[in-house]
């Protein structure tokens, strides 16, 4: 038998508001926990209370999710006295700030994971305390009558969300349908059958005011949302960019922009309450119009998002609070345009909205994991930032000193040698260490996608020199070597270490392309000495090879070339 660690080393994730542990004090780890529903005992909805003597475990919640979540709290200290033979003597009252707490996976940008993969994530989310599940859906659901839309996407078909929507209830998590409404809809509109319904030719919006947008939405949501158990439907609507310049152009002259979308959003609402789902909508264009949010209909929950560690969540959420318009905070992962997180970004993003949040009655909080230009980064890159969210979510001031890398090395990566967690974070600031700084991107991403020709010294690569990218590459190579000595306990270990690689070779990739750039005197990717494009040629064909094979091992395979011409740009400038 090991012995027990000691009570100053105890960690929970999320941390309890109150526990107490007695030092030296062990209770039999085979007692069998006894389960009490008792409504009087806890005052607060989802919360419990586990107290472990040594003559029992007594778990007591008000409702069947305290009790749930009581479990994951025991699982975390079995984990913690596994080979011991014993339990720490101790007791937890606890309960969550947010009611609704949730996590987005965006399966519409090219990756759509299997069943498995979802599964999985089910289950960390789970142990998180996380409640709430979207999949961000623009066409990747398997539409009767609209197969031209999804055919090579690999979509989620209706058997797949329901068997998803069983699994996530019996973890008492709520399936929450996601499906773009408005914007965002060009995998549609591309096609002959929608193309007259788009607001401008090639354009990714809906034109609002043609009968034919709201036809199509009806038989979209008759199609979806019979799938899924939950009372509510995100419907999107973010992003209309251009809402009055082609079919809506009249309408917008004669009553207003923010009118003519507010229409088309009580339109949408009303397919939603024929359904009996409450609408949620993503909160940017009708902030840009705030006279109108008292005229927002009932039964109804704007999400206000943004991803940068300076978000004002503060001064927008109280605009629909002073409206009495229920609201989430929408902070993300910066996974996305970065290929290893952005981690300062996105610990402050995530911090902030919790407390921003929670000052003005937000009512949720969903942490959002995007997949923009091509969803290059892995499934574990977001794992630090959604234990992050999860734990300022549940509980904000017993969680915003956590040691997050030792919570997330035990209970994510559950990595006996303690080194996993920081790695990642250190792997995900690097791209600091350069001096471009991007909103909602990193420098990887200007010499990988957005700025492959023209001087690197200006623009998009602003501020960028040999000296920021060879500190960038050597805390690259240090986290990564770090990161090589872990000792996960988990049975995608490998997996996930050949993920982290990828990205990590990906971002030293683009930091030695950088370096090339530089040092030809400031040029484009296509005007590099020959003898350079022929060694960056080789090395980046090999990571595309093995980029490939990685995508497949958790997603399906629709999306995977569109992903991976992102990168055959850059392979064919490299090879003329």
């Amino acid at each position: 038998m090991l012995e027990p660690p000691a009570t100053e080393d105890i960690i929970l994730l999320p941390q309890p508001r109150m526990a107490r542990f007695e030092p030296g004090m062990y209770a039999s780890d085979k007692l069998t926990p006894q389960e009490i529903l008792r409504l009087e005992a806890v005052p607060h909805e989802q919360g419990y209370i586990l107290s472990i003597t040594p003559e029992a475990i007594r778990m007591t919640a008000r409702d069947a999710a305290g009790l749930f979540y009581a479990r994951q709290t025991l699982e975390q200290l079995r984990r913690q006295f596994a080979n011991t033979g014993k339990l720490p003597v101790a007791h937890i009252e606890d309960w969550p700030d947010f009611p609704n707490r949730g996590a987005m996976l965006d399966v519409a940008r090219d990756k759509v994971p299997t069943m498995e993969t979802l599964f999985d994530y089910v289950d960390m989310f789970a142990s998180l305390k996380f409640n709430q599940l979207q999949l961000y859906t623009e066409h990747t659901f398997a539409y009767p009558g609209h197969g031209v839309v999804w055919q090579n996407a690999s979509p989620m078909t209706p058997e797949q969300i329901r068997e998803l929507d069983a699994y996530c209830r019996e973890r008492h998590i709520e399936l929450v349908p996601n499906q773009n409404s408005f914007g965002h809809m060009g995998r549609w509109l591309q096609h002959d059958a929608y193309k007259h319904l788009a607001e401008i030719p090639g354009g990714a919006d809906l034109c609002p005011t043609h009968p034919g947008s709201i036809g199509l939405l009806r038989d979209m949501y008759d199609s979806l949302l019979p799938n899924f158990s939950s009372g509510q439907v995100n419907v999107g609507c973010d992003e209309t960019f251009s809402l009055g310049k082609g079919g809506s152009k009249a309408d917008v002259e004669r009553i207003g922009k923010g009118r003519v979308y507010l229409n088309f959003l009580k339109q949408i609402h009303g397919l939603a309450r024929e359904h009996g789902k409450v609408m949620q909508f993503w909160g940017d264009i009708i902030l840009e119009h705030p006279e109108l949010i008292p005229e927002l209909p009932d039964n109804i929950i704007a999400m206000e998002w943004g991803y940068e560690a300076n978000h004002p969540f503060a001064a927008r959420g109280s605009k629909f609070a002073a409206s009495g318009v229920p609201f989430y905070v929408c902070p993300g992962t910066s996974s996305w345009n970065s290929l290893l997180s952005r981690t300062n970004n996105a610990l402050e993003n995530l911090r902030l909205a919790a407390r921003n949040g929670l000052d003005n009655g937000a009512i949720g909080y969903l942490v959002t994991d995007w997949g923009d230009s091509g969803h290059w980064q892995f499934k574990p890159i977001s794992f630090v930032p959604f234990a992050w969210g999860a734990a300022l979510c549940w509980a904000y001031d017993a969680n915003v000193d956590l040691n997050l890398a030792k919570a997330v090395d035990t209970h994510v990566f559950r990595d006996c040698a303690g080194v996993m967690a920081q790695a990642a974070m250190d792997l995900g600031a690097a791209h600091a260490r350069t001096g471009v700084m991007r909103g909602n991107s990193t420098v990887y991403y200007g010499l990988l996608m957005h700025a492959l020709q023209g001087s690197p010294a200006t623009g998009y690569l602003k501020g960028m020199t040999l000296y920021g990218l060879r500190a960038c590459r050597a805390q690259l190579e240090e986290a990564l070597e770090r990161m090589s000595r872990a000792q996960m306990n988990r049975d995608d270990a490998e997996l996930i270490l050949a993920e982290f690689e990828m990205n990590a070779c990906m971002a030293l990739f683009a930091v030695r392309l950088g370096e090339e750039r530089l040092k030809a005197g400031g040029v484009g990717t296509a005007q590099l000495p020959a003898d350079a494009r022929a060694l960056l040629s080789g090395e980046l064909d090999q990571i595309i090879t093995e980029y490939k094979t990685l995508w497949l091992a958790r997603n399906r395979p629709g999306g995977l070339g569109d992903s991976v011409a992102r990168l055959e740009t850059v392979l064919r400038l490299l090879s003329r």
